[in-house]
């Protein structure tokens, strides 16, 4: 089967407005006649509308970095998924490594979010993965199927066609390391294999799942020739325009 790769830069917690909306025109420019791959830009926030706005009629699309479990209410800091639409994201990063692991979120709250984010029309990518500790310890399988059991809890078959996974290890993320293409592959394989067992093969092999981790122009290439890796979550390459338009144009 074939599956559309899937381009996706997390700008984290980076950039003013007017730097979002050149960093995103330049992304724009650079997927110009691009139609065999999807690529998507996550900006803070406060330039979602901004960049949503600087790309539309392109090719890119725009993913916000979290959203809120609740349409509305009494969330001090939150941003609720009708917020975000009205912004003009399409799609929402959930379950990030950092969201899990310096802030503090749970798996379930992880699973309200993708909840949310599925019942008002955002596509959620749900981000998986272990730490160093886990995976020494022999860990990480059993690691991101529990992340996986429980972030898709209540997810029907109908809404999984809706959902991309981001394995990201958490030792690979801003450290410079990546996993290697054997390790990324065999995990996302093995990510693969679980959605069989959740739901059925046919979905499994449709779901779209990406590889995050100090992804660079000089490594997408050979992850990208991996047989499940469908995709790379990039961090710190994406605000880079040169860089990421080479990550882009993977051959």
């Amino acid at each position: 089967m074939t599956r559309t790769p899937l381009i996706a830069g997390n700008w984290k917690m980076y950039l003013n407005r007017a730097e979002a909306v050149r960093l995103a025109a330049a992304v724009a420019a650079a997927s110009d006649g691009v139609t065999d791959r999807e690529v998507i830009i996550a900006p803070a926030f406060t330039a979602l509308a901004a960049v949503a706005e600087a790309v539309r009629g392109t090719a890119v699309k725009v993913a916000a970095q979290n959203v809120a479990w609740e349409k509305e209410g009494a969330f001090t800091g939150e941003v609720s998924p009708l917020m975000l639409l009205d912004a003009g994201a399409e799609m929402v990063i959930i379950g990030h490594s950092e969201r899990r692991h310096v802030l503090g979120e749970d798996n379930a709250m992880i699973s309200r979010r993708l909840r949310a984010a599925l019942q008002h029309g955002l596509l959620p990518i749900l981000c998986v993965g272990e730490t160093l500790a886990e995976r020494e310890a022999g860990s990480t399988f059993s690691v991101v199927e529990e992340q996986l059991a429980q972030g898709l809890v209540d997810v029907t078959a109908a809404q999984m066609d809706s959902v991309a996974i981001a394995y990201e290890p958490v030792w690979a993320i801003g450290t410079g390391k990546t996993a290697s293409n054997e390790q990324a592959q065999d995990v996302h394989a093995f990510i693969r294999a679980v959605l069989s067992r959740f739901y059925e093969k046919t979905l499994a092999e449709r779901v779209r799942i990406l590889y995050g981790g100090s992804v660079k122009p000089e490594n997408v290439d050979s992850l990208m020739a991996q047989p499940d890796i469908d995709g790379v979550l990039v961090g710190g390459a994406s605000l880079n325009a040169k860089a990421f338009a080479r990550i882009i144009h993977f051959q």
